[in-house]
């Protein structure tokens, strides 16, 4: 799945949001946080880091998740191409609404 389908849902966005504040949590952390089951919350942590937007790491029985940077980076370079192509596409209407103007 690739970080954009991952992101569509609003639950994962929050845990993103949650992670952002309050940088490696456990998966227990995150479950206690929402009204759903801690399974349903484990298949969210898994789109999300099968996404690549977030990582996981054992320390014994506890899992901890934290943002994955390089997955967040993508997301975030992809953003600012498609502004700036949008950018360029109101100048050029920009442009073109002055030259029919005079």
């Amino acid at each position: 799945m690739n970080a954009f389908a991952a992101l569509a849902d609003s639950t994962r966005r929050e845990i993103l949001v949650m992670l952002a504040q309050q940088g490696e949590l456990s998966a227990s952390d995150i479950s206690d946080r929402f009204q759903m089951t801690p399974p349903a919350i484990s298949q969210h942590l898994k789109v999300l880091r099968e996404a690549k937007v977030v990582r996981m790491k054992k320390e014994a029985q506890r899992r901890l998740y934290s943002i994955d940077q390089d997955g967040l980076n993508e997301v975030g370079d992809w953003l600012i191409r498609v502004k700036e192509l949008w950018g360029k596409r109101l100048d050029a209407l920009d442009e073109y609404l002055q030259e029919m103007n005079t």
